[in-house]
Protein backbone atom coordinates (compact mmCIF):
# COMPACT_ATOMS: atom_id res chain seq x y z
CA UNK A 1 0.00 0.00 0.00
CA UNK A 2 1.61 3.44 -0.77
CA UNK A 3 2.28 5.90 1.81
CA UNK A 4 -0.34 8.18 2.75
CA UNK A 5 -0.13 11.78 2.18
CA UNK A 6 -0.95 12.70 6.07
CA UNK A 7 0.33 10.61 9.01
CA UNK A 8 -1.58 11.92 12.36
CA UNK A 9 0.02 9.91 14.97
CA UNK A 10 -2.55 10.05 17.72
CA UNK A 11 -6.33 9.23 17.90
CA UNK A 12 -7.74 11.46 20.47
CA UNK A 13 -9.96 14.15 19.42
CA UNK A 14 -7.12 16.80 18.24
CA UNK A 15 -6.06 14.08 15.83
CA UNK A 16 -9.48 12.57 14.85
CA UNK A 17 -10.63 16.11 13.78
CA UNK A 18 -8.04 16.93 11.79
CA UNK A 19 -7.96 13.44 10.10
CA UNK A 20 -11.63 14.18 9.14
CA UNK A 21 -11.09 17.64 7.54
CA UNK A 22 -8.14 16.79 5.33
CA UNK A 23 -10.15 13.97 4.17
CA UNK A 24 -12.89 16.04 3.29
CA UNK A 25 -10.49 18.13 1.21
CA UNK A 26 -9.42 15.11 -0.92
CA UNK A 27 -6.19 14.10 1.16
CA UNK A 28 -5.35 10.54 1.50
CA UNK A 29 -5.03 10.16 5.59
CA UNK A 30 -3.81 7.57 7.51
CA UNK A 31 -3.96 7.89 11.57
CA UNK A 32 -1.47 5.82 13.88
CA UNK A 33 -2.47 5.15 17.61
CA UNK A 34 -0.22 2.92 19.99
CA UNK A 35 -3.51 1.80 22.43
CA UNK A 36 -5.31 -1.17 20.99
CA UNK A 37 -8.03 1.45 20.45
CA UNK A 38 -8.81 5.03 19.60
CA UNK A 39 -9.62 8.12 21.77
CA UNK A 40 -9.20 6.16 25.08
CA UNK A 41 -8.91 9.07 27.50
CA UNK A 42 -11.82 10.85 25.54
CA UNK A 43 -13.98 7.98 26.49
CA UNK A 44 -13.09 8.54 30.35
CA UNK A 45 -13.59 11.88 30.06
CA UNK A 46 -17.51 11.19 28.93
CA UNK A 47 -18.13 8.50 31.57
CA UNK A 48 -19.19 11.42 34.11
CA UNK A 49 -21.07 13.33 31.27
CA UNK A 50 -19.12 14.22 28.24
CA UNK A 51 -18.59 17.93 28.50
CA UNK A 52 -18.02 19.09 25.04
CA UNK A 53 -17.74 23.16 25.50
CA UNK A 54 -19.24 26.00 27.54
CA UNK A 55 -21.91 28.53 26.20
CA UNK A 56 -19.97 31.86 27.74
CA UNK A 57 -19.22 34.60 25.97
CA UNK A 58 -16.52 33.89 23.25
CA UNK A 59 -14.23 37.04 25.34
CA UNK A 60 -14.88 35.34 28.52
CA UNK A 61 -13.97 32.02 27.21
CA UNK A 62 -11.05 32.74 25.83
CA UNK A 63 -9.42 34.65 29.09
CA UNK A 64 -9.59 30.78 30.28
CA UNK A 65 -6.04 30.34 28.45
CA UNK A 66 -4.39 32.61 30.09
CA UNK A 67 -1.10 33.62 28.73
CA UNK A 68 -1.58 30.93 25.86
CA UNK A 69 -4.56 32.90 24.78
CA UNK A 70 -2.78 35.45 22.20
CA UNK A 71 -1.71 32.04 20.13
CA UNK A 72 -4.73 30.12 20.49
CA UNK A 73 -7.13 32.45 19.90
CA UNK A 74 -7.13 32.78 15.78
CA UNK A 75 -7.93 28.95 16.46
CA UNK A 76 -10.53 28.82 18.99
CA UNK A 77 -11.90 32.04 17.21
CA UNK A 78 -12.18 30.19 13.45
CA UNK A 79 -13.59 26.91 15.22
CA UNK A 80 -15.50 28.20 18.34
CA UNK A 81 -17.98 26.35 21.26
CA UNK A 82 -20.67 26.98 18.36
CA UNK A 83 -19.07 25.32 15.66
CA UNK A 84 -18.23 22.06 18.18
CA UNK A 85 -21.70 22.11 18.62
CA UNK A 86 -22.85 22.07 15.23
CA UNK A 87 -20.15 19.43 14.25
CA UNK A 88 -21.52 16.93 16.97
CA UNK A 89 -25.10 17.65 16.13
CA UNK A 90 -24.42 16.94 12.70
CA UNK A 91 -23.04 13.41 14.24
CA UNK A 92 -26.33 12.75 15.80
CA UNK A 93 -25.02 13.86 19.25
CA UNK A 94 -27.47 16.67 19.67
CA UNK A 95 -26.14 19.11 22.38
CA UNK A 96 -27.45 21.10 24.96
CA UNK A 97 -26.35 23.73 27.82
CA UNK A 98 -26.40 22.51 31.29
CA UNK A 99 -27.16 24.74 34.30
CA UNK A 100 -23.56 25.39 35.04
CA UNK A 101 -23.16 26.80 31.31
CA UNK A 102 -21.55 23.82 30.51
CA UNK A 103 -22.43 21.90 26.84
CA UNK A 104 -22.89 17.91 27.26
CA UNK A 105 -24.39 15.95 24.60
CA UNK A 106 -27.83 14.67 25.50
CA UNK A 107 -26.37 11.15 25.50
CA UNK A 108 -24.08 12.10 27.74
CA UNK A 109 -21.61 9.64 27.44
CA UNK A 110 -18.51 9.92 24.34
CA UNK A 111 -19.22 6.20 23.12
CA UNK A 112 -22.43 7.20 20.55
CA UNK A 113 -20.65 9.97 19.48
CA UNK A 114 -17.02 8.47 18.69
CA UNK A 115 -19.17 5.25 17.26
CA UNK A 116 -20.74 7.98 14.91
CA UNK A 117 -16.92 9.64 14.18
CA UNK A 118 -15.29 6.50 13.34
CA UNK A 119 -18.10 5.89 10.78
CA UNK A 120 -17.79 8.76 9.23
CA UNK A 121 -13.96 8.89 9.16
CA UNK A 122 -14.50 5.00 7.65
CA UNK A 123 -16.59 6.57 4.81
CA UNK A 124 -13.97 8.71 4.09
CA UNK A 125 -11.62 6.44 3.61
CA UNK A 126 -9.44 7.63 6.95
CA UNK A 127 -7.12 4.56 7.28
CA UNK A 128 -6.60 3.52 11.03
CA UNK A 129 -3.57 1.95 12.47
CA UNK A 130 -4.44 1.06 16.36
CA UNK A 131 -1.31 -0.66 18.25
CA UNK A 132 1.29 1.39 16.22
CA UNK A 133 3.96 3.07 18.76
CA UNK A 134 5.63 6.21 16.93
CA UNK A 135 9.25 5.86 18.36
CA UNK A 136 10.53 9.30 15.97
CA UNK A 137 12.21 8.93 12.74
CA UNK A 138 14.90 6.53 11.01
CA UNK A 139 17.56 8.08 8.85
CA UNK A 140 15.41 8.45 5.88
CA UNK A 141 13.28 10.38 7.72
CA UNK A 142 10.52 8.24 7.81
CA UNK A 143 8.06 8.06 10.47
CA UNK A 144 9.30 4.82 12.65
CA UNK A 145 6.62 2.45 14.18
CA UNK A 146 6.30 -0.39 16.41
CA UNK A 147 3.85 -2.93 16.18
CA UNK A 148 2.40 -4.62 19.40
CA UNK A 149 3.82 -7.62 17.84
CA UNK A 150 7.58 -6.07 18.26
CA UNK A 151 7.91 -5.55 14.39
CA UNK A 152 8.82 -2.07 12.76
CA UNK A 153 6.60 -0.33 10.07
CA UNK A 154 8.19 2.90 8.16
CA UNK A 155 5.76 5.34 6.15
CA UNK A 156 7.15 8.68 4.56
CA UNK A 157 3.68 10.49 4.15
CA UNK A 158 3.73 14.25 2.09
CA UNK A 159 2.96 15.69 5.93
CA UNK A 160 2.93 14.45 9.34
CA UNK A 161 0.20 15.94 12.50
CA UNK A 162 1.53 14.90 15.98
CA UNK A 163 -1.43 14.74 18.27
CA UNK A 164 -0.06 12.64 21.36
CA UNK A 165 -1.34 14.13 24.26
CA UNK A 166 0.08 15.09 27.03
CA UNK A 167 1.38 13.10 30.04
CA UNK A 168 -1.59 12.97 32.45
CA UNK A 169 -3.21 9.54 33.05
CA UNK A 170 -0.86 7.51 30.91
CA UNK A 171 -2.40 4.27 31.34
CA UNK A 172 -4.81 5.90 28.61
CA UNK A 173 -2.05 5.87 26.19
CA UNK A 174 -0.49 9.37 26.33
CA UNK A 175 2.23 9.19 28.51
CA UNK A 176 4.76 11.84 27.31
CA UNK A 177 7.21 9.68 25.68
CA UNK A 178 7.09 12.49 22.46
CA UNK A 179 9.19 15.31 24.42
CA UNK A 180 12.86 12.81 24.28
CA UNK A 181 12.03 12.23 20.15
CA UNK A 182 11.50 15.99 19.52
CA UNK A 183 13.83 17.74 22.29
CA UNK A 184 16.70 15.42 20.49
CA UNK A 185 15.14 17.67 17.32
CA UNK A 186 16.07 21.10 18.74
CA UNK A 187 12.25 21.68 19.63
CA UNK A 188 12.25 22.99 22.87
CA UNK A 189 9.69 22.14 25.49
CA UNK A 190 8.36 23.30 28.71
CA UNK A 191 8.57 20.80 31.36
CA UNK A 192 5.23 18.63 31.76
CA UNK A 193 2.80 19.84 34.59
CA UNK A 194 -0.17 18.35 36.25
CA UNK A 195 -3.09 20.55 35.87
CA UNK A 196 -6.62 20.34 36.84
CA UNK A 197 -5.59 18.08 39.77
CA UNK A 198 -6.13 17.63 43.14
CA UNK A 199 -3.91 18.59 46.24
CA UNK A 200 -2.72 17.38 49.04
CA UNK A 201 -3.81 18.54 52.49
CA UNK A 202 -2.33 17.26 56.07
CA UNK A 203 -5.68 16.32 57.39
CA UNK A 204 -6.79 14.87 61.06
CA UNK A 205 -7.19 10.84 61.41
CA UNK A 206 -11.08 12.05 61.99
CA UNK A 207 -11.37 14.43 58.79
CA UNK A 208 -9.73 11.26 56.62
CA UNK A 209 -11.91 8.69 58.38
CA UNK A 210 -14.94 10.07 58.00
CA UNK A 211 -15.31 12.83 55.50
CA UNK A 212 -13.35 12.07 52.37
CA UNK A 213 -15.24 11.10 49.36
CA UNK A 214 -18.60 14.20 50.58
CA UNK A 215 -18.34 17.40 48.81
CA UNK A 216 -18.53 21.17 49.83
CA UNK A 217 -21.15 21.98 48.23
CA UNK A 218 -22.37 25.98 47.39
CA UNK A 219 -18.48 27.42 48.27
CA UNK A 220 -15.90 29.95 46.62
CA UNK A 221 -12.48 29.23 46.62
CA UNK A 222 -10.23 31.98 46.79
CA UNK A 223 -6.37 32.99 45.74
CA UNK A 224 -3.72 34.99 44.84
CA UNK A 225 -6.74 37.90 44.76
CA UNK A 226 -8.68 35.04 41.97
CA UNK A 227 -12.34 34.05 43.64
CA UNK A 228 -14.07 30.76 42.11
CA UNK A 229 -17.31 29.70 43.00
CA UNK A 230 -18.37 26.03 42.64
CA UNK A 231 -18.22 22.81 44.61
CA UNK A 232 -14.80 20.49 46.05
CA UNK A 233 -14.50 17.40 47.48
CA UNK A 234 -12.46 16.08 50.13
CA UNK A 235 -10.79 13.11 49.66
CA UNK A 236 -8.40 11.13 51.87
CA UNK A 237 -5.19 13.16 50.92
CA UNK A 238 -6.68 16.40 50.71
CA UNK A 239 -9.02 18.32 48.19
CA UNK A 240 -9.81 18.37 44.46
CA UNK A 241 -13.05 19.89 42.22
CA UNK A 242 -14.20 22.21 39.31
CA UNK A 243 -13.31 25.26 41.59
CA UNK A 244 -10.21 23.42 42.48
CA UNK A 245 -8.91 23.31 39.21
CA UNK A 246 -10.02 26.69 38.30
CA UNK A 247 -7.33 27.49 40.86
CA UNK A 248 -4.81 25.18 39.85
CA UNK A 249 -2.12 26.48 38.01
CA UNK A 250 -1.24 29.55 40.71
CA UNK A 251 -1.23 27.28 43.09
CA UNK A 252 0.35 24.46 41.48
CA UNK A 253 3.01 27.19 41.07
CA UNK A 254 3.19 28.90 44.63
CA UNK A 255 3.93 25.72 46.10
CA UNK A 256 6.56 25.46 43.78
CA UNK A 257 7.61 28.59 44.91
CA UNK A 258 7.54 27.85 48.45
CA UNK A 259 6.48 24.21 49.20
CA UNK A 260 2.91 25.17 50.47
CA UNK A 261 0.04 27.52 49.50
CA UNK A 262 -3.23 28.71 51.70
CA UNK A 263 -6.44 28.54 50.04
CA UNK A 264 -9.19 30.42 51.37
CA UNK A 265 -12.40 28.92 51.28
CA UNK A 266 -15.55 31.08 51.59
CA UNK A 267 -18.10 28.79 53.19
CA UNK A 268 -22.00 30.65 52.91
CA UNK A 269 -20.58 32.94 49.52
CA UNK A 270 -24.41 33.78 49.84
CA UNK A 271 -24.24 35.78 53.08
CA UNK A 272 -21.99 38.74 53.97
CA UNK A 273 -19.87 39.03 57.06
CA UNK A 274 -22.09 41.27 58.93
CA UNK A 275 -25.10 39.28 58.19
CA UNK A 276 -23.13 35.57 59.05
CA UNK A 277 -22.03 37.03 62.45
CA UNK A 278 -25.63 38.59 63.04
CA UNK A 279 -26.94 35.13 62.73
CA UNK A 280 -24.66 33.51 65.04
CA UNK A 281 -25.20 35.95 67.69
CA UNK A 282 -28.29 34.86 67.78
CA UNK A 283 -27.29 31.70 70.28
CA UNK A 284 -29.63 29.84 72.32
CA UNK A 285 -28.45 29.00 75.98
CA UNK A 286 -27.12 25.50 75.88
CA UNK A 287 -26.89 24.68 73.00
CA UNK A 288 -23.85 23.12 71.11
CA UNK A 289 -21.63 24.71 68.76
CA UNK A 290 -22.08 21.76 66.17
CA UNK A 291 -25.63 22.55 66.04
CA UNK A 292 -25.33 26.56 66.56
CA UNK A 293 -23.16 26.30 62.79
CA UNK A 294 -25.82 23.79 61.64
CA UNK A 295 -28.53 25.92 62.05
CA UNK A 296 -27.29 29.29 62.28
CA UNK A 297 -24.68 29.28 60.18
CA UNK A 298 -25.86 26.66 57.51
CA UNK A 299 -22.99 24.70 57.53
CA UNK A 300 -23.18 21.38 56.60
CA UNK A 301 -21.06 18.47 58.51
CA UNK A 302 -18.50 18.04 56.39
CA UNK A 303 -18.53 22.22 56.15
CA UNK A 304 -18.15 22.28 59.80
CA UNK A 305 -15.54 19.80 59.85
CA UNK A 306 -13.45 21.57 57.49
CA UNK A 307 -13.93 25.10 59.29
CA UNK A 308 -12.55 23.15 62.74
CA UNK A 309 -9.23 21.65 60.68
CA UNK A 310 -8.49 25.45 59.29
CA UNK A 311 -8.67 26.60 62.83
CA UNK A 312 -5.63 25.06 64.16
CA UNK A 313 -7.42 25.09 67.71
CA UNK A 314 -10.40 26.01 69.26
CA UNK A 315 -13.47 27.90 66.96
CA UNK A 316 -13.36 31.96 67.58
CA UNK A 317 -16.25 32.33 70.33
CA UNK A 318 -17.11 36.12 69.34
CA UNK A 319 -19.57 35.63 66.51
CA UNK A 320 -17.49 38.33 64.03
CA UNK A 321 -14.69 36.31 64.13
CA UNK A 322 -16.25 32.89 63.66
CA UNK A 323 -18.18 34.75 60.84
CA UNK A 324 -14.59 35.45 59.32
CA UNK A 325 -13.18 32.73 60.07
CA UNK A 326 -16.00 30.75 58.14
CA UNK A 327 -15.92 33.44 55.04
CA UNK A 328 -12.21 33.06 54.41
CA UNK A 329 -11.35 28.96 55.89
CA UNK A 330 -7.74 29.42 54.91
CA UNK A 331 -6.57 25.64 54.31
CA UNK A 332 -2.88 25.19 53.77
CA UNK A 333 -2.09 23.03 50.63
CA UNK A 334 1.09 20.99 50.88
CA UNK A 335 1.64 19.63 47.52
CA UNK A 336 -0.12 18.50 44.36
CA UNK A 337 -1.27 15.33 42.80
CA UNK A 338 1.02 13.44 40.38
CA UNK A 339 1.02 13.92 36.71
CA UNK A 340 -0.19 10.54 36.47
CA UNK A 341 -3.70 11.49 38.31
CA UNK A 342 -4.16 15.23 36.38
CA UNK A 343 -7.13 15.16 34.24
CA UNK A 344 -5.00 17.47 32.14
CA UNK A 345 -1.06 18.48 31.55
CA UNK A 346 0.38 21.83 31.66
CA UNK A 347 4.00 22.39 29.57
CA UNK A 348 4.29 21.08 26.18
CA UNK A 349 5.72 22.62 22.73
CA UNK A 350 6.82 25.96 23.59
CA UNK A 351 4.70 28.46 21.22
CA UNK A 352 7.62 29.95 19.95
CA UNK A 353 8.83 26.78 18.36
CA UNK A 354 5.13 26.80 16.29
CA UNK A 355 4.35 28.80 13.08
CA UNK A 356 1.01 29.98 12.71
CA UNK A 357 -0.42 27.11 10.42
CA UNK A 358 1.08 24.91 13.86
CA UNK A 359 3.62 23.58 11.90
CA UNK A 360 7.09 23.04 13.73
CA UNK A 361 9.58 25.81 12.86
CA UNK A 362 12.79 23.73 12.90
CA UNK A 363 10.80 20.61 11.24
CA UNK A 364 9.08 21.55 7.81
CA UNK A 365 6.17 19.20 7.13
CA UNK A 366 5.81 18.20 10.72
CA UNK A 367 2.78 19.82 12.43
CA UNK A 368 1.09 19.50 16.00
CA UNK A 369 -2.11 19.96 17.61
CA UNK A 370 -4.18 19.64 20.98
CA UNK A 371 -2.59 18.69 24.31
CA UNK A 372 0.93 18.54 23.55
CA UNK A 373 1.57 21.68 23.46
CA UNK A 374 2.18 24.45 25.67
CA UNK A 375 -1.02 25.73 27.46
CA UNK A 376 -3.56 24.88 30.24
CA UNK A 377 -7.49 25.56 31.21
CA UNK A 378 -9.43 24.66 33.76
CA UNK A 379 -12.43 21.85 33.04
CA UNK A 380 -15.89 22.64 31.96
CA UNK A 381 -15.19 22.16 28.63
CA UNK A 382 -12.02 24.30 27.44
CA UNK A 383 -9.73 21.27 27.21
CA UNK A 384 -12.01 19.83 24.68
CA UNK A 385 -12.60 23.08 22.80
CA UNK A 386 -8.84 23.67 22.44
CA UNK A 387 -8.08 20.15 21.29
CA UNK A 388 -10.53 20.34 18.93
CA UNK A 389 -9.56 23.59 17.69
CA UNK A 390 -5.77 23.04 17.39
CA UNK A 391 -6.68 20.01 15.07
CA UNK A 392 -9.05 22.10 12.65
CA UNK A 393 -6.48 24.68 12.66
CA UNK A 394 -3.55 21.84 12.17
CA UNK A 395 -5.43 20.66 9.10
CA UNK A 396 -5.80 23.74 7.57
CA UNK A 397 -2.06 24.59 7.69
CA UNK A 398 -1.47 20.99 6.41
CA UNK A 399 -3.72 21.58 3.42
CA UNK A 400 -1.98 24.94 2.49
CA UNK A 401 1.52 23.01 3.26
CA UNK A 402 0.46 20.41 1.04
CA UNK A 403 -1.10 23.10 -2.15
CA UNK A 404 2.50 25.15 -1.68
CA UNK A 405 0.10 28.10 -0.30
CA UNK A 406 1.84 27.79 3.42
CA UNK A 407 3.28 31.00 4.64
CA UNK A 408 6.61 28.94 4.63
CA UNK A 409 7.17 29.28 1.31
CA UNK A 410 6.65 32.73 1.39
CA UNK A 411 9.77 33.05 3.38
CA UNK A 412 12.42 34.25 0.40
CA UNK A 413 14.60 31.52 -0.82
CA UNK A 414 15.82 29.94 2.63
CA UNK A 415 12.46 28.45 2.99
CA UNK A 416 11.87 28.24 -0.89
CA UNK A 417 14.97 26.23 -0.80
CA UNK A 418 13.99 23.86 2.52
CA UNK A 419 10.54 23.51 0.91
CA UNK A 420 12.20 21.81 -2.74
CA UNK A 421 13.02 19.02 -0.33
CA UNK A 422 11.01 16.11 1.07
CA UNK A 423 9.18 17.68 3.73
CA UNK A 424 8.56 14.95 5.25
CA UNK A 425 12.76 13.60 5.40
CA UNK A 426 14.03 14.59 8.29
CA UNK A 427 17.15 13.69 8.59
CA UNK A 428 18.91 15.84 11.11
Amino acid sequence: MSDPDVAVVGAGPAGLIAAERLAEAGHRVAIYERMAAPARKFLLAGRGGLNLTHSEPLEAFLARYGEARSWLEPAIRAFPPQALRDWADGLGARSFVGSSGRIFPKAMKASPLLRAWLARLGRLGVALHTGRLWTGWDESGALRLVTRAGGEETVTPRATLLALGGASWPRLGADGSWVGLLARKGVAIAPLRPANAGFAVAWSPLMRDRFAGLPLKRIALGFDGRRVPGEAMIDAGGIEGGAVYALAGALRDAIARGGGAVLTIDLRPDLTESELAGRLARRRPGETLSNHLRKAAGLSPVAAAVLRETARGPLPAEPAALARLIKAAPLRLTGMASLARAISTAGGIRADEIDPDFMLKRLPGVFVAGEMMDWEAPTGGYLLQACFATGVAAAEGIGRFLHGTSPSFRGGPEAQARNDTQPSRLSR
